[in-house]
């Protein structure tokens, strides 16, 4: 446990947005940087990788989109302070309570003052029953500074999946609007042609309707996808941390994949629970509210304090002595305070268990719609040339004289919704592939040429 908080991420991010060049500007972070991050390393992507060097003119990809939203998402600002409550509450746990001291004069001012003095009494007191749950408060808050960290670091790990998700989600719809545009300008060229062989009368108004029709639906298609990739856009500039008017633009050579492969369930179900961040804080914020449980309970002890007393009389006779005040627990035996806590510790065993059969369950439904999505790509793959090859007979037939122009466009418009389709079902195998690391806890490669440079 101990090992998996220290491994923190120490390796370094170079924004370049002006002019300097990445070779003039390499450099790392500063030490503060770093250790702002909760998250380790390999959760981000692969070891072998010591640094990363961003230049965002020549593009990004998923893993520098990660890199980038953990350094500069303002979402994970607000998360981090949470670490500094904590760290305030471990410095509270270590204070003992400060001794009492206490002096009082007593003025002689009438009656039979003869021979009278001033009087005065000193006393130096502590309460010591403080000590009794000093311990168990001090473990409560050691390991609730261990659960913050490790729920921020979780915390981190879900920025930077969203960011990589934005890149894949981008990717995809880049892919589907460049299948809309060029089925669209292929259809407004046929519609140029249809005109001007309407108007040589070579051609029939039904025909002519038949294209149009078919070039409306195209290009509203285009419209909508073009809107969507906008708003995936500005979404990914909001999970990096930039403004909406910056355009971030993908690395060359990114490719959707056509097929993920799985780790062996088994191995990934194995440990789940040491290797989810947010399982492992659980465990640890359960443990220091069992060490609070302990703590509310040794508070049942008695508040007890000792004072040293040296005082003075008006008749100038002075005394030594002690006071030991000891509170007697007849009605106030802390007995609301304990219940408390162990109502809370209770809460969170059972929420423990509840993330623990969740996160089973997770990677087990990530599992089975990555190995449906790997048959649904195939197939979607298979049946494309089939509808190519109508596409082509259909426009031959058109040519001919054979079919009609209506079924030539409906032809070419369920092409393009099979091209789209599959785009769409290679984005929602990236999609499980991250739900399956985040189930697993675990970086799972997808994919090459979503990393290759």
């Amino acid at each position: 446990m101990r090992r998996k908080t220290k491994r923190w991420a120490r390796f370094a991010c170079l924004f370049l947005l002006g002019s300097t060049t990445c070779a003039q500007s390499e450099q790392s972070l500063s030490d503060a940087a770093a250790e702002r991050l909760r998250i380790p390393l390999t959760r981000i992507h692969s070891p072998e990788f010591g640094s990363q060097i961003i230049d965002l003119r020549s593009g990004i990809g998923p893993d520098e989109a990660a890199t980038i939203a953990l350094y500069s998402n303002p979402a994970l600002r607000s998360i981090r302070d949470r670490r500094g409550l904590a760290v305030a509450q471990l410095i509270q746990a270590g204070i003992v309570p400060n001794p009492v001291i206490s002096y009082a004069r007593d003025y002689v001012t009438g009656g039979n003052t003869v021979g009278a003095t001033t009087a005065y009494t000193f006393s130096a007191g502590w309460e010591f029953s403080a000590l009794i749950p000093f311990l168990p408060k001090q473990t409560a808050a050691r390991k609730n500074l261990r659960s913050v960290d490790l729920d921020v670091a979780w915390q981190e790990w879900q920025v930077a999946v969203n960011a990589r998700v934005a890149v894949y989600r981008i990717l995809a719809l880049d892919a589907q609007v460049q299948r809309a545009r060029e089925a669209n300008r292929g259809l407004q060229k046929s519609t140029g042609a249809m005109r001007e062989a309407l108007n040589k009368h070579e051609k029939t108004v039904l025909d002519l309707s038949a294209v149009e029709s078919a070039s409306q639906d195209s290009f509203a298609t285009m419209l909508g996808l073009e809107q969507e990739f906008e708003r995936q856009r500005l979404g990914l500039n909001k999970a990096l941390g930039v403004g909406p008017g910056m355009k971030v633009g993908l690395r060359a050579g990114l490719t959707l994949p056509t097929h993920v492969d799985v780790a062996d369930e088994h191995d990934l179900l194995a440990n789940v629970e040491s290797r989810r961040l947010d399982l492992l804080g659980l465990r640890q914020g359960y443990e220091s509210q069992d060490a609070t449980v302990r703590a509310a309970i040794l508070a049942q002890f008695p508040k007890m304090s000792a004072a040293f007393v040296q005082a003075s009389d008006t008749t100038d006779v002075h005394t030594t002595g002690f006071n030991i005040s000891v509170d007697v627990p007849i009605f106030d035996r802390n007995q609301g305070v304990i219940a408390t806590e162990r109502a809370t510790r209770q809460r969170l065993k059972d929420e423990y268990n509840q993330r623990v059969f969740e996160a089973r369950s997770d990677l087990a439904v990530a599992v089975a719609d990555i190995r449906s999505l790997d048959r649904q790509v195939a197939a979607a793959q298979e049946a494309l040339p089939v509808f190519e090859r109508l596409v082509s007979s259909a426009e031959t037939a058109r040519e001919q004289g054979n079919a009609d122009v209506l079924s030539y466009y409906t032809a070419r418009g369920t092409l393009l919704q099979k091209r789209i389709q599959l785009i769409k079902l290679q984005q929602q195998l990236l999609e499980a592939h991250t739900a399956l690391e985040i189930a697993s806890g675990r970086y799972l490669p997808s994919n090459a040429s979503l990393k290759g440079r």
